[in-house]
Parts: C-alpha cells; structure tokens; sequence
C-alpha cells in the first residue's frame, strides 16, 4: 500500500537528514522549526533496546519525573482501604474507591482514569483487573511507586510529571516527553531526565550495547535519530 503523506509532513522531511544521527538538542531544535498542526503535538521518544524480551533478567520497567511536566492533565484512580479515601481525596485524587470501584470497573470492562495507584492491601483484589488495566500499561507495580501507603506521596509525583515506561515484546519504549509548546530548554531537560533514568535500568547482567537506536519525533513528524 503507497503511504500518502501530507503537505506538511513533506515540508518537515525537508528539514531531516536521514542518515545523520543528531543530538539531543539539535534534533528538538529541528522539531520545534517544522511546520506545526493547529493542536498542540507531543514530542515522543522511541528506543530499541538491545535486549531479548524472552530472558526475564533483561526486561525494562521503569518511572521517572520529568522536570518540566508532561503537559498533560492527567486523571489520577486511587484503591484504598475506606479509612484511607479521606487521604487519597486530599492529596487530588481524581476517582478513589475499593472492591466497589474495582467491581464497577469488572462490569463495564471500562474506566476513564489515566494514572492507577493502590495500597499494598488492595492488590489482590485489584489484581482482577489485570486484563483489562493491564494492555494499558495501567496496573499498579511497586517497581514504579503506584503500589504505596504513601498515596498522598505517589499522587503528587504523578500530577507533578511522573511516566511510567516499560519495553514491549519487540524490546522497545515508546513514550512522550512534553508537549511541543514547551520551550526548547524544558524539552531538553525532560528528555535528558528520562535517558538518564532509562540508562540506569541496565542490569548488570546486561552486556555489550543497551540501547541500540533512538529516534525522537513529533505525534505527526519524521523522526530524527539521536545519540545519547
């Protein structure tokens, strides 16, 4: 099937060399010059790890906070005990609640949150909703911090920037590192944050290259391969 590109994409690949690789900050700098939609644009990241999904001891998870924020409004649930709603509510949780929410949410197989987090007491029954949170990068884990007594702490991170990424089955993470409103020096420093944390997941295990390329890109751009 011919891929129809529109006039606007057209006019940004003028503006990328395809076989050189950039800097970080080169390549938002092209970004942020290509002809912009009417909607603001996420700048996203993707890497390709050199890893083997198959081998446990090589699977990437991880959290950071991006200094500048994502740009994004995000709804925040919350699974507590009752004693602990009150806490939840007052740390701007969006949607809180218990087996009742979970239940609700195992009837109608939907839910219009962003953002999960849960008490440790919760998690077994949480855990019902694996398939349905679960395809969504959504179920809480104690590995990025939703799992935690600390709610008041988890929320704050979450509405201050906080993403979770994790590599998939090709070995890849793709997530959004701020909208392309943002200057191009809050742009650069989330980005750095999150190569920095993305670096410090290699397990030692992990020999030769970790990551093996990355592209950073608009939602509806060419994308530019960068360098760490």
């Amino acid at each position: 099937m011919k891929i129809v590109r529109s006039k606007r994409y057209k006019e940004a690949a003028k503006l990328v060399d395809a076989k050189k690789i950039y800097s970080v900050e080169e390549a938002i700098t092209i970004l942020k010059n290509m002809p912009a939609p009417k909607f603001d644009e996420t700048l996203e990241i993707s890497c390709k790890l050199q890893l083997d999904p198959k081998q446990t001891d090589q699977l990437v998870r991880g959290s950071v906070v991006l200094p500048k924020g994502t740009g994004k409004t995000i709804k925040i649930a919350v699974f507590c005990e009752p004693e602990k709603e009150s806490a939840a509510q007052a740390s701007g949780a969006d949607q809180i609640g218990g087996q009742d929410l979970i239940s609700e949410i195992t009837k109608s197989g939907t839910f219009s949150f962003d953002y999960c987090i849960a008490t440790p007491a919760m998690m077994k029954f949480v855990s019902r909703l694996g398939k349905i949170l679960g395809p969504k990068g959504l179920m809480p884990s104690p590995k990025n911090g939703t799992v935690t007594d600390n709610i008041a702490h988890a929320v704050k991170e979450a509405k201050r920037g906080k993403i979770d990424f994790r590599m998939d089955k090709f070995s890849c993470i793709h997530v959004g590192l701020g909208k392309l409103s943002f200057s191009k020096e809050a742009l650069i420093e989330n980005t750095r944050a999150f190569l920095e944390a993305l670096v410090n997941t290699r397990a030692s295990t992990v020999k030769g290259d970790f990551i093996k390329t990355m592209f950073l890109s608009r939602s509806m751009s060419p994308s530019l391969r960068i360098t760490l």
